[in-house]
């Protein structure tokens, strides 16, 4: 019974709202705090990088008070120029806080390069997803006389037969010698 008193005493109920006071007060400091630290409500429109080369866009990134990171670069597009920015996060036009971080995705130098895998006497069906998988092209087919029907006699490359492991970029035209099936 004494504890219930204390509850609803004078001196209890005061201590309450000072304490209340005190919280309120310090919620409110927290929150001004926190809206002129983050720059509540001011933006930076993040410009459009596409196709720039990587210095002009440090270059732009920098006068709207922003930062880059290169993701990636082993994503090759012929349609830009070697190391001009590819891909962009956030996009061009997003409205972002100053000093974010943009990321950037460069296009390499060239294709990477792969080796060719050894297909002789493979069949053609077996050779094209083979070749296709590691980003090269079928080119011409040849005939020659030989038993094996459709299986893969040359590799060639730009008129040149090549051997197996020979490195070519990806997207090269292979050229494939195959039999047709009839003896010599």
């Amino acid at each position: 019974m004494n504890f219930i008193k204390f509850l609803f005493s004078k001196s209890f109920v005061k201590q309450l709202i000072y304490a209340l006071i005190v919280l309120v007060f310090f919620v409110f400091l927290s929150l001004k705090w926190l809206k002129s630290y983050t720059n509540h409500g001011s933006f930076v429109s993040v410009p459009s990088l596409t196709g720039k080369s990587y210095q002009l866009a440090q270059t732009l990134l920098q006068e709207n008070n922003l930062r880059s990171e290169v993701q990636d670069s082993s994503n090759y597009n012929p349609r830009y120029p070697k190391g001009a920015v590819i891909e962009q996060d956030p996009l061009g036009g997003s409205q972002v806080k100053q000093d974010r971080k943009i990321y950037l995705i460069l296009n390499p130098s060239g294709y990477r390069s792969f080796a060719v895998p050894d297909v002789i006497r493979r069949t053609f069906r077996q050779t094209k997803p083979t070749l296709q998988a590691l980003g090269f092209q079928i080119g011409l087919l040849t005939y020659k006389d030989d038993l094996g029907k459709d299986e893969v006699l040359e590799i060639r490359y730009k008129g040149q037969i090549i051997e197996a492991g020979t490195m070519l970029p990806k997207t090269s035209k292979i050229d494939l010698v195959l039999g047709n099936g009839i003896r010599k």
